[in-house]
């Protein structure tokens, strides 16, 4: 028996946020049902379609549920929901601002007529301050929480190449779900909870804000190198090929000049005796690695590296991560049905003893649409005419 085996999701979300959290609950057993728009669906599935056709966001973040059809603005709209909320443990929603408000769907409404539900609300900023109707898109998000400001360049700042602020978003969404059913367990009382994703990332940014806000500048952009932490990043080798590398402690600093560097008297030079020195002469001390590593391709300043116990990787692209020999070697991969055929998955990161996460198939639009109508009241009349109407 998986975890979460009998607790039901209702979900009407979009994008990632909402997605990546609904996912991680359908990978431990719970039942999603997803609602969609008719004839268009989540949008995310048009992003790309580059997954035999479908979107790899898609495919990514939808396998184990169940796709419905609605039109939230059908006169029975209401009605439908009302029906799966009734046998629902959680609703799910990342709607427009003010769209479940205007819907009826808002936890002010939904939690007294539910009593043991949970509601968790995903949104952009939040349900109040100025910024509540304020449209959210991760880059955007990356922006104002200062993300942006501190990565990439000197000279060029950048976004984050993943949708992290989505992804914080989901992966709060997800624990806040657990934690309200830990809570439901105890009290008999379903709650509500939301996330916004300006405080999730927001979060993630604890570190900068602090050494901004106390120190009175902000870390400096400095590439693929750590701001305040030096050596810690790329070092260029014989090959062309660089290799990344991170000192954590003075222990492990000494350890580098004698056994990496062969220079075991680098250690006690005043330019680089403590981190805080080392980071104020980062250029000088960068230069005299390289020379050293200038004389080595990236396998043996690897091999010497992992010699010293010096934590250290190579640059993999997205290719060389899918082929990468520890998920092999793990036994990481797993199959899935969708609309196209069998794709490949990896399985969520949490291993737990004696189970096997759900790696159900990605649904096509509107798949379960009469099942679940069927399932929970509505006649094939019903369900004819609701379709004659566009409705789902």
């Amino acid at each position: 028996m998986l975890p979460l085996q009998g607790v039901t999701v209702v979900s009407i979300e979009q994008a990632v946020a909402a997605p990546f959290a609904t996912r991680q609950l359908a990978d431990l057993g719970a039942r999603v049902i997803k609602i969609e728009r008719p004839g268009e669906g989540d949008f995310a599935r048009r992003y790309d379609a580059t997954v035999r056709g479908q979107s790899s966001h898609f495919v990514w973040l939808n396998r184990s549920k169940e796709s419905v059809t609605l039109d939230l603005k059908h006169a029975d709209a209401g009605l439908i929901i009302a029906r799966l909320l009734e046998r629902a443990d959680v609703f799910v929603q990342n709607l427009v601002p003010g769209a479940a408000g205007r819907l009826g769907l808002d936890a002010s409404v939904l939690r007294p007529r539910y009593p043991r539900l949970i509601v968790c609300d995903i949104s952009g900023y939040g349900s109040n301050g100025p910024y509540k109707r304020k449209k959210a898109y991760d880059l955007l998000i990356q922006c104002e929480t200062g993300v942006v400001s501190v990565t990439g360049t000197p000279e060029a700042p950048s976004k984050a190449g993943i949708s992290v602020a989505d992804i914080a978003a989901g992966m709060y969404g997800y624990s806040g779900v657990l934690t309200a059913l830990y809570q439901r367990e105890k009290t008999g009382q379903g709650t509500a909870f939301e996330v916004s994703m300006f405080e999730a990332l927001g979060e993630w940014m604890g570190y900068p804000a602090y050494f901004a806000a106390c120190g009175g500048t902000a870390p400096p952009r400095t590439g693929a190198s750590h701001a305040t932490i030096c050596p810690y990043g790329p070092f260029r080798t014989a090959g062309g090929k660089p290799v990344f590398l991170g000192i954590q402690n003075e222990r492990e600093w000494k350890n580098f000049c004698a056994s990496v560097l062969h220079q075991s008297e680098l250690s006690a030079d005043p330019r680089f005796v403590d981190n805080a020195a080392r980071v104020a002469n980062r250029a000088q001390l960068v230069g005299i690695i390289e020379d050293v590593f200038m004389t080595l391709d990236a396998g043996e300043v690897i091999a010497r590296l992992d010699a010293a116990n010096i934590a250290n990787a190579r640059l993999n692209t997205a290719q060389e991560f899918w082929e990468h020999p520890q998920l092999k070697a793990r036994d990481r991969w797993r199959q899935i049905d969708s609309p196209e055929g069998p794709l490949p998955a990896l399985l969520p990161p949490t291993t737990m003893e004696g189970i096997e996460p759900r790696m159900g198939p990605v649904p096509s639009l509107g798949e379960h649409t009469r099942t679940v109508l069927t399932e929970f009241g509505f006649g094939a009349s019903q369900i004819d005419r609701l379709a004659r109407e566009g409705a789902i």
